[in-house]
């Protein structure tokens, strides 16, 4: 079928590239645009309890979340609550136009005591935006924003919408510098790869029609359903890393045919027929487990499907259209502009892997045994992490909304707090008697320190907020809420427990619940996918194996650094719990691409037991034939996803430093080592199959 496709593409090459050309002018010219159409947050699960409680809260305009809490300090010498400051704070709030603000809740109406600090000096207003979801209200805090900024006083804003702000934008810079800086990596590096330019352009030609089409799909999407804006850095690193990589197995393949004397045409189609068909195979596998990443209810995670799935769809699509193309267009040239001194060397690396592959086939239980050793020990750390969900701290320090936000709730406790919350609801009301007894059975809780009512008398509902030592990701605040929600409530009244820790805890549990699901499908998927296309029962079983190894050891890597400390400030990061959807994320990506790399070396094993290799042999050639390019490939991905590491966002560089570590080690350590001396080892057993199923694979022709 590829072999055909192939042949369709080289007749059609002209049309093809056209083609390509137009479909990625169109999808940029449309998706320049795409940040407009994302949104911010999407974190939690909107079904959950903790969700539930905001919901009841938000109805009411009392009890509403405050989108801006605005900090306006007084001139030394003077307070907050005197006449002067008081009067030039609330005209400029009255001010504020009603279409963008629907309520404003000052220390000047109320002289509620928690919206004063303890010198006095500051005070706060509360600010609720206008806006169906955090993409209006952004809208809105940017109208309103220099309003909120009073001349003359000393004004700092934080809260959800600057906090949302500051994230966006570093985002956006984010994604302009990290593809700035990898471009003209990549490209030196694919010179030295290839020994020449021409052959080098061709991958990177592949991520620039990839890219642009992805974003302009992803707009598109995001005008139908909301997406977080992370997808699009999502979409941008892993379009151009995949169509690179996917770019330089088929380029390789053509050049390995052409070096055989294979005519050009017949060297395309049998570039596409063979690295082309495994680029297929493993874009599938890819894209399958980034789909599990809808099983999830959260948003945040929805997003990140939509966007991966986008761009290694396409990459693919482009590497096995417009890159046939290219290459018949190019044909014998394809090594015009040589570097000599790179081409020289192509030799030398023939020696060095078929030295490696010798080695390995010499002493197969010596290298996989103190492999398997140290990978046990790079898990460990994994074994003991806690989660959480982001908060200031995704931001560097010093960075101006990260240390509002930190002051705030230094300076108001009572707002920036993160108390658990303890909605109730009663048609008839709630006695002071009962409320209070009520309240004290939460406040004689072990792990409850104090509990407050924090809604006014007239709110339609009653709001306690209890207190906790300890972080809210913690042991002692994950017992208080079971026990805080094991408690009847008053009678007559229903009650909803909401709060930081109820969302992180709600969240958790939500993907715990189903996370089995997500590991059936990816280890499903792993291994009836690598079966039909090997034959082979027992190569997907340690595939999916070998998967899950370097999936476990890149976690307790980052467990070490960034939820130990180890290493965090070189990093410049804050130790933290890790955020459970990035988690999740990763583990879909990471899973994918270790199977991508385990592809492309079984195929070229496969291929070479099927022309009558013995099992040795094959392994051996397989190494040599596809050692240096699946290590170029990882090392190419590198340096694009690592782009990540180096992000202002801390859940950004978590990722950066992840896909590091893990390509670097599936990428070498994995599979040119511990997966060939397990191969050998287990010998001829490597190619068993029922003889039944094994009718089905032949029948299906996967395999040719």
């Amino acid at each position: 079928m590829f072999d055909r496709w192939g042949a369709v593409v080289v007749r059609h090459r002209w049309k093809t590239l056209i083609t390509a050309v137009l479909v990625a002018l169109i999808g940029g010219g449309y998706g320049v645009s795409v940040f407009d159409s994302m949104a911010q947050g999407g974190y939690e699960d909107p079904g959950s309890e903790a969700v539930q409680a905001l919901r009841v809260m938000q109805s009411d305009p009392q009890l509403a979340t405050a989108d801006v809490v605005a900090v306006y300090t007084a001139p030394d010498g003077q307070r907050a609550d005197s006449p002067q400051f008081a009067e030039t704070v609330t005209a400029a709030l009255s001010e504020l136009p009603d279409s963008a603000v629907t309520s404003v809740a000052t220390y000047w109406q109320s002289e509620a005591p928690f919206l004063i600090s303890t010198d006095g000096r500051s005070a706060l207003a509360l600010v609720t935006l206008a806006g169906a979801d955090s993409g209006d209200k952004q809208e809105t805090f940017a109208e309103v924003q220099s309003s909120l900024d009073i001349a003359g006083v000393e004004t700092t804003l934080t809260g959800s919408a600057p906090m949302e702000a500051a994230i966006s934008e570093q985002t956006k810079q984010d994604l302009f510098f990290a593809e700035g800086i990898a471009l003209p990596v990549v490209m030196v590096l694919l010179v030295v790869i290839f020994g020449g330019v021409l052959a080098a352009s061709l991958p990177v030609l592949i991520g620039a029609l990839t890219v642009p089409t992805a974003l302009g799909v992803l707009r598109l999407i995001g005008e139908t359903t909301t997406v977080n804006e992370f997808a699009v850095n999502v979409a941008g690193l892993l379009g151009l890393g995949m169509a690179i990589d996917y770019g330089l197995f088929i380029v390789s393949r053509f050049r390995e045919e052409r070096d055989a004397g294979v005519p050009v045409e017949d060297a395309v189609r049998k570039a596409v027929g063979t690295a082309g068909r495994t680029v297929a195979f493993s874009a599938l596998l890819l894209v399958i487990a980034l789909s599990t990443l809808l099983l999830f209810p959260q948003n945040f995670l929805n997003s990140l499907a939509y966007g991966g799935m986008t761009a290694v769809t396409l990459a693919a699509v482009v590497a096995l259209t417009a890159l046939p193309a290219m290459l018949a267009l190019t044909g014998h040239r394809i090594d015009a502009w040589s570097i000599t001194i790179f081409r020289r060397r192509r030799a030398d690396r023939v020696v060095f892997w078929s030295r490696l592959a010798d080695g390995v086939m010499r002493r197969p239980g010596l290298i996989a045994a103190p492999i398997l050793a140290v990978l046990v020990l790079l898990i460990s750390p994994f074994l003991s992490t806690t989660f959480g969900a982001p908060d200031e701290r995704v931001l560097p320090e010093g960075d101006p909304s990260r240390v509002a936000f930190e002051d705030l709730a230094a300076e108001f406790p009572a707002i920036g707090g993160d108390g658990i919350e303890v909605v109730l609801q009663a048609p008839d009301g709630i006695g002071e008697a009962e409320l209070g007894a009520f309240a004290a059975q939460i406040d004689a809780l072990p792990q409850v320190s104090a509990v407050e009512r924090t809604s006014p008398p007239e709110a339609a509902v009653t709001v306690l907020e209890a207190q906790y030592p300890g972080p809210a990701t913690g042991d002692t605040a994950r017992e208080a809420l079971e026990q805080i929600r094991a408690l009847d409530p008053p009678a007559g009244a229903d009650m909803l427990v909401g709060g930081v820790t109820a969302v992180n805890a709600d969240s958790l549990d939500a993907i715990t619940h189903r996370l089995p699901l997500m590991v059936l499908i990816l280890v499903g998927a792993t291994l009836i996918l690598l079966f039909l296309a090997f034959g082979s029962v027992v190569l997907p079983i340690k595939a999916a194996v070998m998967a899950a190894v370097s999936l476990s050891a890149t976690f307790g890597v980052l467990t070490w650094i960034f939820v130990d400390g180890h290493g965090a400030g070189l990093l410049n990061v804050t130790p933290q719990p890790m955020e459970i959807g990035v988690v999740v994320l990763m583990a879909a990506v990471i899973f994918g691409l270790s199977t991508d790399y385990e592809v492309f070396l079984l195929s070229r094993i496969v291929e070479a037991h099927e022309r009558g290799a013995s099992t040795e042999e094959a392994i051996r050639t397989g190494m040599i034939r596809s050692g240096r390019v699946i290590t170029a490939a990882a090392l190419l991905l590198i340096v694009v996803t690592g782009a990540f590491a180096l992000s202002g966002i801390q859940m950004m560089r978590f990722i950066g430093v992840g896909m590091i570590f893990a390509l670097a080690l599936d990428a070498t350590v994995i599979r040119m080592l511990l997966v060939p001396s397990v191969l050998k080892l287990m010998g001829e057993a490597n190619w068993w199959a029922p003889g039944p199923l094994r009718k089905v694979q032949e029948r299906l022709a996967l395999r040719h």
